[in-house]
């Protein structure tokens, strides 16, 4: 481990450097690449300093227990203990930081949370879900773009997508994606019976045109009239944009904007999203027989969570994990889950690598 933060090191010496190599600071898209690679490696720098100056102060107080002086001696023990305790944080500290980056922790997320199983009372909980994730990145200072959404009559909706924009959301939300379950009574029964719904949600990174190049050959793209709930007309042009990517199969709509351009492009966003979530499940599959990447299989149709209403707690079965603060949950208050999982999957990675 030691040998490899030292090269961390040098590494971010060198992009020091580069930094403040005047050349550099004209080509922007070079000098901002540059600067990322530097940020990604702060923090593993400060800690490894952090942990070499330590070391030497222990080496400082061991030559001290060489001396004559009873005082400075225990006191020297004293501080050695100390010291030796911070050690042992730091080092623990150090095996997570140098852990394989996901290449996407840094990138913005496209939501995508659908009404499953439980009719009415499943669309009113995927708007109650996309509420609270809105109230989540709001805590965070991200930003949320609806894209596209299918609201329902009371209130629910049976499908919205969304693009969060800001500083490791995909880090934050990554671990998001599957079946939600809800147990309540809903608002729409009268006998007080409680019901079980379903809503699936999925996390999505979002792709740049770099990443993922669209062929317009292999599109497809139908305009139609947007619609609201029960069928209402909400734009009297066909401004509604349907795209198909062909090889594939896949199908985005976009409703949400009055203009067609518009909807085209954040049809094309979404669509660039999957098609990189569709690259990435194939490359995982290919190697998930030598190493786990996510918590559990990761699989979409996988039950990830229950909110159970009538006893105000919200466990997450991948790690047996339960708060009873479901109240707080659903105003957005996730740092206390995602912190769990967060812990769980490190801890995963860290005994992988051996």
């Amino acid at each position: 481990m030691l040998d490899k933060l030292a090269e961390v090191e040098k590494r971010y010496q060198q992009l020091e450097n580069l930094l403040s190599d005047p050349q550099l600071v004209g080509r922007q898209r070079e000098y901002s690449k540059v600067a990322k690679e530097r940020a990604e490696l702060e923090e593993i720098v400060a800690c490894y300093r952090e942990w070499k100056k330590n070391e030497q102060e222990i080496q400082g107080n061991r030559e001290l227990l060489d001396e004559r002086d009873e005082g400075i001696r225990e006191l020297a023990k004293e501080e050695l203990s100390v010291l030796r305790g911070r050690k042992d944080e730091l080092e623990e500290r150090l095996k997570f930081l140098i852990l394989p980056k996901d290449p996407n922790d840094s990138k913005n997320v496209i939501l995508e949370i659908r009404a499953g199983t439980g009719g009415e009372e499943a669309a009113l909980f995927a708007a109650s879900l996309f509420r609270m994730y809105s109230r989540y990145a709001e805590s965070r200072g991200w930003r949320v773009e609806v894209m596209n959404s299918n609201p329902t009559g009371l209130g629910g909706f049976k499908e919205i997508i969304a693009l969060i924009e800001g500083r490791g959301v995909y880090s934050r939300m990554k671990f998001e994606g599957g079946v939600h379950r809800v147990q309540r009574v809903p608002a729409t029964e009268g006998s007080g019976r409680i019901h079980t719904s379903a809503v699936t949600v999925a996390v999505l990174a979002e792709a740049d045109e770099v990443e993922v190049e669209i062929d317009p050959k292999e599109l497809r793209i139908d305009v139609f009239r947007s619609s609201g709930p029960g069928g209402q007309s909400v734009n009297t042009t066909d401004s509604a944009v349907r795209v198909t990517h062909i090889p594939t199969g896949l199908v985005v709509s976009c409703q949400d904007e009055k203009s067609q351009h518009k909807n085209r492009a954040k049809a094309l966003k979404v669509l660039r999203a999957r098609l990189l979530e569709k690259r990435e499940e194939e490359r995982r599959s290919e190697i998930a027989a030598t190493r786990k990447l996510m918590v559990g299989s990761g699989d979409r149709s996988e039950r990830i969570r229950t909110y159970n209403f009538p006893q105000g707690r919200v466990t997450d079965h991948r790690i047996n994990f339960t708060l009873y603060k479901l109240d707080r949950v659903m105003e957005g208050s996730l740092d206390e889950l995602l912190d769990a999982l967060t812990t769980h999957y490190q801890a995963e990675a860290l005994q992988a690598t051996g």
